[in-house]
């Protein structure tokens, strides 16, 4: 972060290229276009399908990179849990960005990153925490977004049912979606998108009034999360 405040960071695939040399230039690429000799945070983004040209390629270039200053720190991004804690057990990066498994509506990513995280002092950003649409509106209906397609009945059923509960407090079901990841010590970051200026305007009053921890331990005690997320 510079002295005007504000993180530059990249992510780094170019024509699915996880290789050292990819990297190498991807990086050489996005500076030139960007203007600047360096940036804060470098993600892996979305390597799937090519863990181990990520892990052998990918990873090591960016740890040279952070070595002699050109980035300050690395990580992942995916849409997934169990390959994100296999890139914290082996590679020695900062930071991950976890899509969609962490949410109020799922949290698997409790059975296997969020334990390792907070253990190697890994942060990790929660992102998709609207799973696609079904949490960002206050009464989920037929045809919300969930995974990028409509929902299936269960999957609304469950939204529906948290979205009642949250209205019975007073609280709307984005604001609670949007704070909830922040129950567990290893999240440092909620990322929310937005497409327009009054939509990051609505994401940043979902913060105004704070949901205590006593809610989220509520809902857990109704089945409605998972028990583990409020353990800590």
């Amino acid at each position: 972060m510079d002295d005007q405040g504000f993180m530059v960071s990249n992510r780094v695939y170019r024509v699915l290229d996880y290789s050292y040399d990819g990297v190498m230039t991807s990086l050489e690429e996005s500076l030139e276009r960007m203007g600047v000799d360096s940036v804060d945070i470098v993600f892996v983004h979305d390597p799937d399908d090519h863990e181990k040209e990520a892990l052998e390629g990918a990873f090591p270039a960016l740890e040279k990179l952070r070595s002699e200053g050109m980035i300050r720190s690395y990580g992942a991004g995916m849409n997934q849990s169990a390959m994100l804690a296999r890139f914290v057990q082996r590679t020695d990066l900062d930071v991950v960005m976890c899509a969609g498994r962490f949410s109020l509506l799922e949290q698997p990513a409790l059975d296997d990153l969020l334990p390792l995280a907070v253990e190697r002092g890994v942060s990790v950003v929660a992102a998709g925490v609207f799973n696609s649409g079904i949490l960002a509106t206050e009464q989920p209906s037929e045809g919300a977004h969930y995974n990028y397609a409509p929902a299936p009945p269960d999957v609304l059923s469950r939204a529906q049912a948290l979205a009642q509960v949250c209205a019975h407090h007073g609280y709307s079901l984005p604001q609670v979606a949007a704070q909830f990841p922040y129950v567990h010590p290893a999240i440092d970051v909620v990322c929310l998108g937005a497409r327009n200026g009054s939509q990051a305007t609505r994401n940043a009053e979902l913060f105004e009034t704070e949901v205590p921890r006593s809610f989220y331990e509520e809902l857990a005690d109704q089945g409605l999360i998972a028990p583990e997320a409020v353990a800590y």
